[in-house]
Order: C-alpha cells, then structure tokens, then sequence
C-alpha cells in the first residue's frame, strides 16, 4: 500500500501518521519528491483501513500496490533513484561508463587498461577478479590476487572499480571494491542477494540468461529488503533460439524498466552480442534507448585474451566509441 501525502501536508501531520503506522506492525518508507511525499508501506496492510487514511485533510491519494516486488516499485517510489560511487552518479538523468577486461589476468594489464579507459572516458573500472565459467577447465580467474591488482589501479587512476561476487564467504575481500557485481548466474542466488543486501556497497545486479523483468525486480527486492537500496540492474542480453550473437540484447528491457522502477539501468552489450564488432552499434542504440550507462569490455590485447576476448574492445576502439556515445547523449538533450 502506498500513501501520498499532499504538498501542504506538515512534518508533524506526517510523523503522526508514520507513528500510527508502525504501531501497527507496519514497516513504512518515506520518499520525499519534489512536489509530494509517498508513503511506502510494507507488511500485512489487510487490517489497514484505506479509507481510514484516505479520509485525512492532509493525504492525496491511498493505492494498493498490486507488484510483488514494493521497494523496487516507482510506485513506492515516484523520483529516480540516483546510486552515488565516489564522485561518479549514475540514474536520474546522470551516465556512467563502465569499462575495463573481463578477468584481471596481470598487473601490467589491468593497470595499461585502467589508464586507457580512463583517459578515454570511463567513469568506473570493471575487472573480473572470480570467474565463473561454463568449464570447470578454463581460467577462473585470480581470485583475492586480482582484487589487489584492482586496488592498486584505482590507487593510480582515482576509479572506483567493479568486479563480480560469486560466493558468500568471498565478502570480507571486496571490502576495497567500490561496486559489488551480481553477474546472470548467480541472479537468483538469494542468500548471496541477501548478504549484500546487508553491507552498503552500491550492487550492479545483472539479469539471468533466461530472466524475465519480473524476476531480476524481484531480485533487485531481495538485495533492498535488506536495507541496501543501491542498486543498478543491468541488461546484459537472454538465451534465446538465435546463434550469430551470443546472447540476444532485450533493449525493451531498458523502457519497459523505466515504467515499473526507479532503479537506474545500464546495459551490457559486450556479454550480449559476444562480438566486438557489434558492441558499437548495440551500445550506441543502448544509449538511445535511455540507459543510465554501459559496461564495455576491454583488453589490451584481446587476441591473447585468458577471458571473452572476442567481444572485447581494444583502449582505441574504446576511445571512438565514448566519443560517440557522448555526441548520441548530446543529441538526445
């Protein structure tokens, strides 16, 4: 159930109703706008009396919220969420680039890479540290050794830097990662959801291969119900019956999103089309579409590439493509 408060209404009318509220079991979020304040209330609302509440001089408007999901709802929560990092903002009308190898395969890489992007523009630095692969026979990545090397090229460059969470107890190593990624496999692993639900680290939380929008928002819920609300969902394309891409990219996704969350949205086009031919046009149409940012793989080497160097970018091509993102962006304003 959510409570819309009108413009007029004062402080002390709405902590009176927040206090009755929860005197009642209930658990209520408050979201203050521009223009008004929602109430976003959370629990068993089946013993609340709607027109009740509806009937006070100071309340606009009491709805019951059909979505499964409630923090992840606009509804619940009308203004665009905008996750802070550092000095980088990414939602509410603020983009980020986020670029960097798949796996951190050597200090002389991650740190070549790292000055690249961030020359060429990237605000965030991406780097897979542990790897989880379809073969249990292909680089799985340097695991604590490649969050060090990541460290070491925040430290030079200034970027805060991402990389992939597969396991629970792995936490206590990303406490010097500045953005914990959720990646498709694991996107309904709900205790490892829950667990970084409960730190205060921003969660990038990809969409599982074959997920619908309902299920990554439900999951983006399990990490809010928590008390963590910095979450970035990303679109990094679904399974589908098609093989000249390695995934498909769904850039619906990225409208259909806008309309049910406030969360921002980025989108992957590296893991989505498995080619780095295609990330250019796919990225640039991403961005036309509304993203909030994008996740660009890049190698400085990709032919030698332990991880997806197929669809890894190289610094210059990088380059090109953050200068044409800027020109779509500037076009869009």
């Amino acid at each position: 159930m959510i409570t819309i408060l009108k413009k007029n209404a004062t402080k002390q009318q709405r902590d009176d109703l927040i206090q009755w509220l929860e005197a009642r079991g209930l658990e209520v979020h408050v979201s203050e706008g521009e223009y008004q304040t929602v109430l976003g209330l959370v629990g068993d609302t089946s013993q609340i009396d709607e027109g009740l509440i509806d009937s006070l001089d100071f309340v606009e408007q009491v709805t019951r919220v059909t979505e499964v999901y409630k923090e992840a709802s606009r509804k619940f929560h009308p203004e665009d969420t905008v996750v802070s990092i550092g000095d980088v903002r990414i939602g509410g009308g603020n983009f980020a680039m986020i670029a960097g190898p798949c796996s951190v395969e050597s200090e002389k890489q991650i740190l070549e890479v790292a000055r690249s992007v961030s020359l060429a523009g990237a605000a965030l630095l991406r780097g897979g540290a542990f790897k989880p692969r379809t073969s249990p026979y292909d680089f799985q990545g340097m695991k604590a050794e490649g969050l060090e090397l990541l460290r070491k090229a925040k430290e030079e460059t200034g970027m805060p830097i991402v990389s992939e969470i597969i396991n629970v107890n792995h936490l206590p190593l990303f406490e010097n990662v500045d953005v914990i990624q959720i990646g498709a496999r694991n996107m309904q692993n709900f205790e490892l959801l829950k667990a970084v639900g409960r730190t205060s680290k921003p969660v990038l939380l990809k969409r599982g291969l074959g997920s619908t929008l309902k299920e990554l928002l439900m999951s983006a819920e399990y990490i809010m119900s928590e008390g963590n609300k910095n979450v970035i969902l990303c679109e990094r394309g679904i399974r589908t019956f098609e093989k000249y891409t390695r995934n498909t990219l769904d850039l619906s996704a990225i409208p259909v999103l806008r309309e049910h969350t406030h969360l921002p949205i980025i989108v992957d086009p590296s893991h989505a089309t498995g080619k780095a031919s295609l990330v250019e046009p796919m990225a640039l149409a991403a961005v036309a579409a509304g993203a909030d940012g994008l996740m660009i793989e890049v190698h400085n080497d990709p032919e030698r590439a332990l991880c997806d160097g197929a669809q890894s970018l190289t610094p210059a091509q990088f380059a090109k493509l953050s200068a044409k993102v800027a020109k779509v962006r500037e076009a869009l304003a």
